[in-house]
């Protein structure tokens, strides 16, 4: 098995070549007072997730929004199984406001064949169906987050849509802010957030 996969990787390298150069990724840069940081999507491997995220972009609903919840070893229960190290940002709608737009169904790991690795961008949801204008960002690799993981009682886990290519040293200093508590007391203002 592992001899076929070494000889079908240049038709496989090609093919995913010529895919680039037909639907290169689409870049936004986040803006926060932290600093700035760049996040690549590619429709084709994730398009509900992606038009999305792209749709709060163009509409500027990001604009004025917050990096308001850092998890960090430090700040889960010491009796949590499945822990987790994440920078979770967007609009920070209240629970009584809803959405500029509806929520949308949950693309899982297991269809799109992304992985939540280290810079991963992935939407933060409570039940499947339900994300809208919160995402989160992995510092390190977070395969608890994954379809099947054990992160979310549900194992659905959760639905990662890009990757941070630029600016991880903004990322990791905004996740060095992280607190006794998750949700700030004082959340990182995001300034603004456009497409490249």
């Amino acid at each position: 098995m592992q001899r076929r996969l070494l000889l079908s990787l240049p038709p496989l390298a090609l093919l995913a070549t010529r895919r680039v150069a037909a639907a290169p990724a689409v870049r936004t840069r986040v803006e926060t007072a932290l600093g700035s940081f760049v996040i690549a999507v590619d429709p084709q491997v994730a398009p509900v997730t992606v038009a999305n995220y792209l749709a709060y972009v163009d509409a500027r609903h990001l604009d004025g929004g917050a990096v308001y919840r850092i998890v960090t070893l430090a700040n889960q229960t010491p009796e949590t199984k499945h822990k987790i190290e994440v920078v979770q940002w967007g609009m920070n709608t209240p629970d009584d406001k809803p959405a500029p737009f509806a929520p949308i169904v949950h693309e899982t790991t297991r269809q799109t064949g992304l992985r939540h690795r280290d810079g991963t961008v992935s939407m933060a949801r409570n039940g499947p169906g339900t994300a809208t204008a919160e995402f989160f960002i992995c510092v390190g690799d977070q395969p608890e987050l994954d379809f099947g993981g054990g992160r979310n009682p549900d194992g659905q886990g959760f639905a990662a849509f890009g990757q941070v290519v630029e600016g991880m040293d903004v990322v990791r200093a905004l996740h060095a802010r992280g607190q006794a508590r998750q949700f700030l007391p004082e959340p990182i203002r995001v300034t603004r957030v456009r497409r490249l």
